[in-house]
């Protein structure tokens, strides 16, 4: 959870200059480096996001089918960091190509900051973009389901089965809560960014490709971009679901707030 939030703090620094660049119409005034750099701390986030939720789910997964293996417990807080390490290495890693790719132009006449990469790049960016998002997206979000289903059928199972205790009733909340959670953060969040990006990759090397549909398929995928952005909103939710801690202090407040309140309206 910890490693989620650093990944949405890494996006929100960025923000800034996003809400200006879009605020005036692709207008970027903040040089090459700074558009390479925002767009690094984009992707980095996205996909820092994809693999962490991974992460977690199979540890959930593990905890649930599993409750009896050790080898998951013998590491301890050890092995968390090394794995959480092994994850930041790969996304600096499949994002690196961005200080390549991404860069600024002038377009219509005005500076714009290009978010994949420049159109002499299209073709050059394309197997990048494809492997990015298979790497970063389509294998996660495959092993994901298949961490869900797999709890899905195991919690479907009496509490005892076969001699073993499966789970309890508030693990099997908190196992339920995830899963939808996740779900969702998946389904709203990166399905649809990911879907459009590839559409537009395909649409951007076809050498026939008319200028309208060019610009049909750039403006469906910009709009999917905000979606992407959302996981930085959602995983908050998921803090609180998945979380009994964060849920009990959430009440306490909520409780001194509404105490405070009571003696304020009292006197």
């Amino acid at each position: 959870m910890l490693n989620l939030a650093i990944a949405d703090f890494l996006y929100v620094m960025s923000l800034p200059l996003l809400i200006y660049n879009y605020g005036m119409r692709d207008y970027w005034p903040f040089g090459d480096f700074a558009c390479k750099l925002v767009r690094f701390q984009f992707y980095s986030n996205l996909h820092g996001s994809i693999l962490f939720l991974t992460c977690i789910s199979v540890q959930r997964y593990v905890g649930i089918c599993h409750p009896l293996a050790m080898w998951h417990k013998n590491g301890g807080r050890r092995m968390a960091w090394s794995i959480c390490g092994g994850v930041w290495l790969v996304v600096v890693v499949l994002c690196a190509p961005t200080f390549h790719f991404a860069a600024t132009g002038i377009q219509r006449n005005r500076t714009v900051c290009y978010d994949l990469s420049p159109p002499n790049l299209s073709v050059d960016y394309y197997p990048y973009g494809m492997a990015l998002t298979c790497l970063g997206f389509l294998l996660p979000f495959m092993g994901v389901m298949v961490c869900y289903c797999r709890m899905a059928h195991i919690l479907c199972r009496p509490v005892v089965y076969q001699g073993v205790t499966i789970a309890t009733g508030e693990k099997r909340e908190q196992a339920v809560r995830m899963i939808i959670v996740v779900a969702t953060v998946f389904c709203i969040s990166f399905l649809p960014f990911h879907l459009t990006k590839t559409m537009y990759l395909v649409v951007r090397t076809l050498p026939g490709a008319p200028c309208e549909m060019r610009n049909l398929f750039s403006i469906i995928y910009k709009c999917t971009r905000p979606f992407a952005s959302m996981n930085s909103f959602l995983d908050p939710i998921l803090f609180y679901f998945t979380q009994p801690r964060y849920r009990k202090s959430t009440r306490r407040f909520m409780l001194k707030v509404t105490t405070r309140r009571d003696k304020g309206t009292s006197v």
